[in-house]
């Protein structure tokens, strides 16, 4: 008996896709499942730096709705009760471990791209659209994410990467969204952006910016309304940007 052939996306998915110029990438969740690193990375860093804290699944996933790694430590911090005081010093060193032991794990391989991700990514280009990273995380974590899943030059086939730290204020505000139509000299309409969270539909959607939502394991349960067109993951695609 013959497997059944995926499905293929939905036709406004692939128009979506298809006209635009640019598509404008989130990195954690969208190009790959990498939170669950993240959070290992996180509790590794706890550990080296004497601290009792041991985040589960249910506790980052509750965190993850503050962004950035640095503003999800202030903020568990500031909810534990008689807690030892933290500087910025603190709050920086930790994230400095937690980033160099995200980038180790990622290293064995044991993170790929998402499906469909590579695909897509190269008939964009093929095609003549422009690409974009648009993500609350840091420089260092996308190139260890893509270095690996792409090659050590990835960074030729995007015309712009803007990261948290490259903004004023991180998703839901627009700003990596603004700063990413500046660099690349489009309107939003020209563009589409592909999330994988409430935070980020929000933040592109207030760049007037369409979304494509690909669902992701901690925010499968996001409400993405708003969002144009919402799958489970890119696959088939890449037909649409030939």
């Amino acid at each position: 008996m013959q497997a059944e052939a995926p499905a293929a996306p939905p036709r406004d998915a692939a128009e979506l896709i298809r006209r635009a110029a640019a598509l404008i990438f989130d990195v954690d969740g969208t190009l790959a499942e990498t939170e669950e690193l993240h959070r290992l990375a996180f509790n590794h860093a706890f550990v080296r730096h004497g601290l009792d804290w041991q985040w589960d699944r249910a506790v980052y996933k509750d965190l993850l709705r503050v962004t950035g790694g640095k503003e999800r430590m202030r903020a568990y911090h500031a909810r534990q009760r008689l807690a030892p005081p933290l500087s910025d010093e603190d709050i920086a060193a930790l994230h400095c471990i937690k980033t160099a032991h995200y980038a180790e794990l990622v290293e064995t391989g044991c993170c790929p791209l998402r499906p469909g991700v590579a695909d897509l990514l190269m008939a964009a280009k093929a095609r003549g659209q422009r690409l974009a990273i648009a993500t609350t995380t840091s420089h260092g974590n996308i190139d260890a994410l893509l270095s690996q899943a792409l090659g050590r030059r990835w960074a030729a086939d995007f015309d712009a990467v803007v990261a948290g730290d490259d903004v004023q204020h991180k998703k839901p505000a627009p700003d990596v969204y603004l700063e990413v139509l500046a660099r690349l000299k489009l309107e939003p309409l020209d563009c589409v952006a592909i999330e994988d969270s409430a935070n980020g539909l929000i933040a592109a959607s207030r760049a007037n910016i369409p979304v494509l939502i690909t669902r992701s394991m901690f925010f499968r349960e996001d409400d993405f309304t708003e969002a144009q067109v919402v799958l489970d993951d890119l696959s088939g695609l890449d037909d649409a940007a030939k």
